[in-house]
């Protein structure tokens, strides 16, 4: 069929035009989910500097809410569009943090100046604003006619469509899970503040932060005559982390554990012998270690994508092509118009030029060069999310940084915030098609979501941005501390210095430390591809193991390793109970303790300080 033909099929056989979808209680409901679920991932993108989609999540907790007010005759439960347009809601609230833990974090770590809150709210409004306008355009293509499978969105059109069949008791039983996991996560999170168990009266049930800590009172246990403790190999309380490594699956977990091991037992010990580390603790070994781990995620990166050409070549094959078949446009009256694309594009990008150099010294020609390069990497980041469900959001910033480092020679500032422009647009680009798909599965309008979207923007930037700054205390002296490590910082700013300065500025072991891990993260990258991917070591997992801490990355290594673990023994057993729990709904589990951990953990961290 020509894209014309498609588009009238799926008017006719698929699309819901007379159910509710953007509904005042769909939007109240997206909009309050998506800041709450936004915590979320500021929460993981300050503790490992990846973002979690929210999606299936805010899909569970609505349903379930919806249905018990039903059945207690305080209101009607929601449609599945309804539904629907609320997850569009609740993600891209969700998605639109990650500057926060990236690229605006980077800028105030190497300037040591803080980004007033108002330019900050401008500036991630503007760069989400830009993807919703790049994304519904190449929906038409990447959706309506190609069919690109999105495969996380396709998993969350599924989880809708059978919690709105007539299997409602799975959908409660789901929501059990996830209310419970999210009870206890939030439980532990609780129990490990002193200042919250002094506040209740209980301190003498308050839980260690580090369960090694009782070792502590009786002996100090050394590795190279350094204090466990102080190299960060600590066994963390908090199961949020082990969540996360149950999201993760067992490659990346054990790659974070063995680049941990390597960095926190071997390395860190013998450069503090050396004298080449002179302060201990996560800040200390981060500012020598760190190098060959981001020497191996960018060089991973970049190689996985280039590596892939037919990617690059699908991304831009038919780019420019229109529509076929006879008749108008049988969607003109439910798609976004293309004109709002076509005038918004150069509106918001003018905006973004202007904040760019106003407020962070990018001159006007080089910010006018970084939008085209917008349009370049949002085609490659749609096709590879569309096709994979990830979106290469690290390699396009990273090509984003070599490039301006030739345009702009000397300038750390412009280097960051130009390939914040491109890498954010394209992330969100990529991210919102993800959450358009369920949208298009089950015969949404597609206005709504665009519209939804635009609501999630406003209420991520709401609740996010000032929590953000609450937990620094306005003061950028507070990021790369072990309560507020920021990996996806580092990263950023790691590269960054390395083009603008060049390695001689490096310690001699750390410029070897650079060269040794950008060759392994090659060497990694074509083991796998020569394994067909059963390689069992991810670079760009053991290279994030020497920007975090040691704790962080066995708490993650043992979430993965526990349910690889589940997975082997009950996949043997008849399908029961356990089975039901652990393993069908491992996801539901994971995202319910992170959701339940992250937020009360923020509140801990605000709590506390507030105290001082």
């Amino acid at each position: 069929m020509s894209p014309v033909e498609k588009d009238r099929w799926w008017l006719q056989t698929v699309y819901k035009g007379d159910m509710p979808q953007l509904t005042l209680r769909s939007a109240v409901t997206g909009m309050l989910l998506g800041s709450i679920l936004s915590l979320t991932n500021l929460y993981i993108g300050i503790q490992t500097g990846w973002t979690l989609g929210v999606g299936i999540t805010s899909v569970i907790v609505s349903f379930a809410a919806f249905k018990v007010l039903s059945k207690l005759g305080l209101g009607r439960e929601m449609t599945i569009l309804e539904n629907n347009a609320m997850q569009s809601i609740a993600t891209a609230a969700g998605y639109m943090t990650a500057p926060l833990v990236t690229s605006l974090a980077a800028y105030m770590v190497i300037t040591g100046k803080l980004i007033p809150i108002g330019v900050t709210i401008a500036w991630m409004i503007t760069l989400s604003l830009m993807g919703v306008l790049f994304a519904f355009p190449l929906k038409r293509r990447f959706i309506n006619d190609e069919h690109y499978p999105f495969p996380e969105g396709r998993a969350c059109g599924i989880v809708l469509d059978a919690l709105h069949s007539e299997n409602e008791a799975e959908g409660l039983f789901k929501a059990k899970l996830l209310s419970l996991a999210a009870a206890l996560s939030a439980l532990i999170e609780l129990m490990r503040s002193s200042r919250f168990m002094e506040l209740i009266h209980l301190p003498g049930l308050k839980l260690p932060a580090y369960w090694d800590s009782l070792v502590y009172r009786y002996i100090t246990p050394r590795l190279a005559g350094t204090p466990l403790n102080e190299l960060t190999i600590q066994l963390d309380s908090s199961i949020v982390m082990v969540a996360t490594g149950g999201l993760m699956g067992i490659r990346a977990g054990l790659s974070l554990l063995l680049g941990a091991i390597l960095n926190y037992c071997v390395l860190a010990p013998w450069a503090i012998q050396q004298g080449i580390i002179v302060e201990t603790g996560f800040r200390g070994i981060l500012k020598w270690g760190m190098w060959g781990g981001v020497a191996m995620m960018t060089t991973a990166s970049l190689f996985s994508f280039f590596s892939r050409p037919e990617v690059i070549a699908q991304a831009f094959k038919k780019a420019f092509r229109r529509q076929g078949g006879a008749g108008e446009d049988p969607l003109k009256d439910i798609e976004l118009p293309l004109k709002v694309s076509m005038l918004g594009i150069p509106l918001v990008g003018a905006v973004t030029v202007w904040l760019a150099w106003h407020y962070f010294g990018v001159s006007i020609w080089l910010g006018i060069l970084a939008i085209p390069l917008v349009f370049v990497f949002v085609t490659i980041a749609a096709t590879s999310a569309g096709l994979t469900s990830i979106t290469p959001t690290s390699a396009l910033g990273y090509l984003t940084q070599t490039t301006f480092s030739v345009l702009s020679r000397g300038k750390i500032t412009t280097n960051i915030m130009t390939a914040a422009i491109t890498a954010e647009v394209a992330s969100n680009t990529s991210n919102l098609l993800m959450d358009i798909k369920p949208g298009y599965m089950l015969g949404g309008k597609p206005r709504h979501q665009a519209m939804g979207h635009v609501l999630g923007i406003l209420a991520g930037a709401a609740v996010a941005i000032p929590v953000f700054y609450a937990m620094i205390g306005h003061d950028p002296t507070n990021l790369l501390t072990d309560k507020l490590p920021m990996p996806g910082a580092q990263a950023w700013r790691a590269v960054a210095e390395v083009l603008t300065k060049g390695l001689s500025f490096l310690h001699p072991s750390a410029r070897i430390a650079v060269m040794v891990g950008g060759a392994l993260g090659i060497v990694f990258e074509l083991l796998r591809k020569f394994t067909a991917n059963r390689f069992p070591i991810s670079a760009v997992g053991f290279g994030l193991a020497f920007v975090i801490t040691f704790h962080t990355s066995l708490s993650m290594g043992l979430g993965a390793i526990l349910f690889w673990v589940l997975g082997r023994i009950l996949r043997k057993r008849p399908p029961g109970r356990s089975f039901r729990i652990w393993i069908e709904n491992q996801e539901t589990l994971c995202a319910g303790a992170i959701a339940g951990g992250a937020i009360i953990g923020i509140l801990v961290i605000l709590l506390e300080a507030s105290a001082h």
